[in-house]
This record gives C-alpha cells, sequence and structure tokens, in this order.
C-alpha cells in the first residue's frame, strides 16, 4: 500500500533512539524528508547521516524541549531546512516518576508545552499543507491506573484531550491530529529494560498483565504512527490509537 509519504516533510521531536527513531527511520523509508532533535548534538549528527543515506533530506538540531524559545526557533529553522511541514509529531517526553513536585513541571513543560509550542509554531506551514498531520503520543498510563499518581499519566491524559479539542478546530483547515496510545515498549536503553533490571518483580507483574506476554517494540508502534500520519489514513481525524498488545482492558467504545 502507498502511504502517499514521498516527498512530504515531518518534523519528529525526540528522535534520535527509542520509538522516535523508528519513526523517522520509517517516515525516511516512505522518501519522506525529516527534521529531528534531541539533547545530544552527536547522537542527533549520527541520525542525519544515517538518514541521509536513504536519499533524502534530513536535518537536525540539538535542543531542549523545556527552553521554549530556543526550542519554537529550531521549529521554525527546521520546517525552512525542509522547505515546509506536513507532519508534526512530539515525540519527546519527560517519563515517569512520582519523588516530588519537580516532576509535574517537567511532565508539563516536556510532554505538554513541547506538544503545544510545536503545534502552534508550525500552524503556518501545516495550513499551506495539503496533507497536514499532528500525530500526539501518549500512553496508555493516561487511560487506566497505573502505578499511582504520577505526573506523566496525568500529562499523557492531558494530551489525549488537547489533540480531541484540536482536531475539531483545525479540521476545517484540512489538518488532522490524532493520538498513538502506546502500552508498555521494551528497548535496549529503554525504561522497561531498566526496570526488568530494578525492578525484577514489577517487571514480571507487568508481563503478566499481556494477554501475549510480551512487550511491544519501537519497530511496532513506529507502524502505527507512520500509517495514521500518512495521507492513507485520511479517514481518521480526532481519533487515538491504542497499541497496547491488550495491556489495557476497557472497551475501546
Amino acid at each position: 500500500m502507498d502511504l502517499g509519504l514521498k516527498g512530504k516533510k515531518a518534523i519528529v521531536t525526540g528522535s534520535t533512539k527509542g520509538i522516535g527513531r523508528r519513526i523517522v527511520d520509517l517516515l525516511a523509508d516512505e522518501g519522506c524528508d525529516v527534521g529531528i532533535c534531541s539533547r545530544d548534538a552527536e547522537e542527533v549528527e549520527a541520525a542525519v547521516a544515517e538518514l541521509k543515506k536513504k536519499g533524502v533530506n534530513a536535518v537536525g538540531g540539538e535542543v531542549n524541549v523545556r527552553d521554549g524559545d530556543a526550542y519554537k526557533a529550531w521549529l521554525e529553522t527546521t520546517a525552512e531546512q525542509l522547505g515546509g511541514c506536513d507532519i508534526f509529531i512530539p515525540n519527546v517526553s519527560a517519563g515517569g516518576g512520582m519523588d516530588s513536585e519537580k516532576n509535574w513541571w517537567k511532565n508539563f513543560e516536556i510532554d505538554v508545552l513541547g506538544t503545544v509550542r510545536g503545534v502552534e509554531t508550525l500552524m503556518p506551514h501545516l495550513e499551506k499543507s495539503d496533507a497536514a498531520s499532528v500525530v500526539v503520543i501518549s500512553s496508555t498510563n493516561a487511560v487506566e491506573f497505573f502505578v499511582g499518581p504520577m505526573a506523566y499519566n496525568a500529562m499523557k491524559a492531558a494530551l489525549l484531550n488537547y489533540a480531541k479539542q484540536l482536531s475539531q478546530f483545525v479540521a476545517a483547515k484540512n489538518i488532522r491530529v490524532n493520538s498513538i496510545t502506546p502500552g508498555p515498549v521494551y528497548f535496549e536503553g529503554g525504561a522497561w529494560e531498566m526496570i526488568e533490571g530494578t525492578m525484577p518483580d514489577f517487571y514480571k507483574a507487568t508481563l503478566k498483565q499481556i494477554p501475549s506476554r510480551r512487550m511491544g517494540s519501537p519497530e511496532e508502534i513506529a507502524r502505527v504512527t507512520v500509517f495514521v500520519a500518512s495521507p492513507a489514513a485520511s479517514v481518521l481525524q480526532g481519533a487515538n490509537v491504542v497499541a497496547d498488545n491488550g495491556f489495557t482492558k476497557r472497551v475501546q467504545y
């Protein structure tokens, strides 16, 4: 199936490893030009070099999403370098934690404001696109109880609400907005690998809640995300696609 991504321009935050990296890899495989970022300049440089080998235009920058001015400047520069922006995927996240109030500020600034600032900054470019798409990355932590009242859970839930509201607001401008809600995802260097080593009982208990007894992979989440972002999913507007291997137990009405 042709996803219709060839020649499109995509900006993906937090995209040098994990799910974000697989998203930009798959976008590039489909002929999409990509803009990436990370706080690690060496990782960005290496990723851009690999992406260019796929025959697409790839640009990247070192940026801390918490620095609003620097982040917005990077987005503008990246859109200019790509020649526009058809797809925006705010993938970067502060992750979980319950140790102090600082987690609430960190998750708000990175997960929520990172998404909102990105959308507002790139909106003029998205409005010019004939296939504009925003894909927000949430989490199953947002839709069912998980561990406790973490900032991560609450902010990921806020993103689902924001994405739905935004989808209705911009639909008349031919801009699609949807969400992806991954369940536990395991990869080298990721949170679940760390949990497996430091909290094995918790890891095993979580695994038992998944009917297939396996966690998802960055590749699997990236495939879903890229499809939803693509013109091939043109009928999706305001949808929340739960990609969790059956981890959540609610009926998705």
